[in-house]
């Protein structure tokens, strides 16, 4: 007889795992289905070992310029790549043993395998998942099951929620190989170390492996098809950075598109078509393809039940419930942005709308903040200065530099800008853009602002302590009203 639960749980990603620890909080029997690694693309191949590479190319910068510190190092300093990614895949088993652990405390079953929806819950009846063995060949199986988890069989779920994450996009004609062309799957476990690479794509993913590449030593061209590298971001934040990567030695081409790719024994040739339409042909070790990400929402077993999907897209509400009673859908697989925090976050006020908890309320994905994590670092959340000009609305912008500020100096990190946008009737907080040291722990204080729905004055009064990069913070506000005090 199949087991029952009160939710079930596809995919162990950060949305997955996190959302069946607070079902279990809430007092739900449930039970997670994963195919490859709990902890999902995020912990194992993402968010998490990718900083981890990047910390060892931070720590190898320093190095390279100890005299800048009034430091002298006895003997020469070079990166030894096996060792980087093996820190680096460390980082991502521990935290792989952590979500294990997470889900035996939380009494969460794991169960093994792949799913597939093969009846919908209706009425007081459950719907049914069918696991059986997985069909993607993971890239550092785990199989057969790990201890303490169940496998193949018929579950039934009062309610079911789809978190299978996403994959990335391939585009037709410069499909990546795993040797010659990569995704951010060879890209993070390199066997040797590319002198020369070529990066399609300049998002997140992108940029940070360009950066990571260059650091360590890599010739690194980027061909972006948009006008400006990061291209969600505000533009004036990408220009900053795009002026720093290239003070780097890393060459960017916007407005540019990878036509053709000719591969050879070991290197490839990248035909790349620029703005005025001619062709530059590339030649490098390596490519890697960082054009976006696609939602894991085939095979699953949602058109045959009359789940929609558009464009690869779970469709849903602002409590991730599909068109069929009992069914959900949260992170990637239920559209933009792409990150696992949002994913979380959704999770959550999902589990907590199916237990009629009160006051639950849908995601503002206007406050949602994103962080890359090259070098130098940028983050933001809400509009860009662009995007508040077009609604319309009467706007003050504020700007301060790195530089004019002490702690930023005193770390030798003095390139950088913060930027605020606010509404000039109101003071309400529109936008906020950094780029620059550490700026990725920084986005949290307007993040916590605006969903406080705090004022121009408010932060004004507020005391930042000094000496901190904090401090530029209250600075770009400052300057929005012309009452920059060290600027």
């Amino acid at each position: 007889m199949a087991e029952t639960y009160d939710v079930i749980i596809i995919g162990s990603g950060p949305g997955g795992y996190v959302t069946a620890v607070r079902a279990a909080q809430l007092g739900f029997k449930t039970a997670i289905v994963e195919r490859e690694h709990l902890g999902g693309i995020c912990l194992n191949w993402g968010c998490i070992p990718t900083k981890a590479l990047l910390r060892s190319a931070e720590v190898y910068h320093y190095a390279q310029h100890p005299e800048s510190y009034g430091l002298k190092l006895n003997g020469s300093v070079s990166p030894d790549l096996g060792a980087i990614v093996s820190r680096s895949r460390g980082v991502s088993a521990r935290l792989n043993g952590g979500v294990g652990f997470l889900m035996k405390k939380s009494k969460v079953d794991v169960i093994w395998g792949e799913a597939k929806l093969s009846k919908a819950p209706k009425g007081d009846a459950p719907g049914e998942i069918v696991v059986g063995k997985p069909t993607r060949k993971a890239m550092e199986p785990q199989h057969p099951a790990p201890k303490g988890t169940l496998g193949e069989g018929t579950y039934k779920a009062k309610h079911i929620i789809v978190a299978t994450g996403a994959r990335p996009r391939v585009l037709p004609g410069i499909e990546p190989d795993g040797k010659l062309i990569w995704t951010y799957f060879e890209a993070m476990v390199p066997k040797e170390m590319p002198k020369s690479l070529v990066v399609m794509g300049s998002g997140a993913i992108g940029i940070e492996f360009a950066s990571f590449y260059r650091t360590l030593g890599a010739e690194v061209t980027v061909v972006e098809v948009m006008p400006q590298i990061m291209p969600v971001e505000d533009a004036e934040i990408s220009k900053f950075a795009r002026r720093q990567m290239e003070k780097q030695g890393m060459r960017i081409l916007t407005e540019a598109k990878v036509a053709k790719v000719e591969k050879g024994a070991d290197s490839i040739t990248a035909h790349v078509e620029l703005k005025d339409g001619k062709i530059e042909k590339i030649t490098a070790d390596r490519m890697i393809s960082a054009v976006g990400v696609q939602g894991n929402v085939e095979n699953l077993g949602l058109e045959a039940l009359g789940v929609k999907v558009e464009r690869g897209i779970i469709q849903v509400d602002g409590f991730g419930r599909t068109n069929v009673p009992g069914i959900y859908a949260i992170g990637d697989v239920a559209g933009p942005p792409m990150l696992a925090h949002k994913a979380e976050h959704e999770g959550v006020i999902c589990v907590e709308k199916i237990a009629g908890l009160p006051n639950v309320h849908p995601l503002d994905k206007g406050k949602i903040p994103g962080c890359t994590y090259c070098n130098p670092q940028v983050a933001s959340v809400g509009l860009t200065e662009e995007k508040a000009r077009a609604t319309g609305r009467e706007i003050r912008v504020g700007r301060f530099q790195f530089a004019a500020n002490g702690k930023a100096i005193a770390l030798g990190e003095d390139q950088g800008l913060i930027k605020t946008i606010f509404d000039a009737k109101t003071g309400e907080l529109l936008g906020a853009h950094m780029v620059g040291a550490e700026v990725t722990e920084l986005i949290q204080g307007f993040v916590v602002a605006m969903n406080l729905e705090t004022t121009e004055e408010e932060l004004m009064h507020t005391v930042f302590p000094h000496p901190t990069l904090s401090e530029m913070m209250k600075e770009s506000v400052l300057d929005a009203y012309g009452r920059a005090l060290n600027a």
